[in-house]
């Protein structure tokens, strides 16, 4: 019965920081947007395709998020837990909110401002990251694309075919971007400093935030998969 009890509780405990990890993940893609110094390289490519394609940002992210669901599920399944649902169902409006919120209260923001937001929103994206995938109940159809090509089709290391599936999300978000009428000189409020310093910084950060917070908030099983 305690057991039982323990079980519940954990996968309450995990669900909490999967939804909770997610909100602000999302929050924080709408904080990088108002910077407009360059997001992480798959919201590049859904700024490019929100730029081409004239429905709502929130709309737009579960359509194309459920296209790469319905690759996973064919391809891999194991990938696919309730955080991939939650991701799937709730980032791309709670964005959308975020960035219109912002944007109404900010509706000129200076370049300093737009740094202050740019690093804001680096640390927020990094600390949701920890707990969504700390928390273990699936993850995102993008991260599954390169998860299946690494562990399933075996065609190299993750890490590298990461970079591959990146690249490829910033060249095809840069080329819609510029198809759907924007000038060549904007790119960089899509794909700039910020999905630099994201490739370089979001590593360290989130495990930095993983085992201070993320794995502490398991709490016994925490210290498990630490010592693991």
């Amino acid at each position: 019965m305690n057991k039982a009890l323990d079980f519940l509780k954990q996968r309450k405990r995990r669900i909490a920081m999967s939804l909770f990890g997610v909100i602000i993940c999302a929050v924080s893609v709408g904080v990088f947007k108002l910077a407009a110094l360059g997001v992480d390289p798959f919201q590049s490519l859904m700024s490019g395709l929100d730029a081409l394609i004239p429905i709502k940002f929130g709309t737009l992210y579960v359509i194309v998020n459920a296209v790469l669901l319905i690759f996973s599920l064919v391809a891999d399944r194991h990938n696919i837990g309730i955080a991939t649902f939650i991701n799937l169902f709730l980032l791309g409006y709670i964005t959308q909110f975020t960035y219109d919120f912002l944007q109404k209260v900010f509706p000129a923001p200076s370049l300093v401002f737009r740094a202050v937001c740019l690093v804001i929103g680096i640390v927020v994206i990094c600390f949701g990251s920890a707990l969504y995938m700390t928390a273990d109940l699936g993850v995102s159809t993008y991260d599954a694309v390169a998860i299946v090509m690494a562990n399933k089709w075996k065609w190299g290391k993750f890490k590298y075919i990461r970079i591959c599936t990146d690249l490829v999300c910033v060249i095809l978000g840069c080329v819609l971007f510029v198809a759907s009428g924007n000038p060549v000189g904007k790119i960089p409020t899509i794909a700039g400093v910020g999905t630099i310093i994201t490739a370089f910084f979001m590593g360290p950060l989130i495990d930095l935030f993983n085992r201070k917070i993320a794995i502490p908030l398991l709490g016994e099983e925490g210290k498990d998969k630490e010592n693991a």
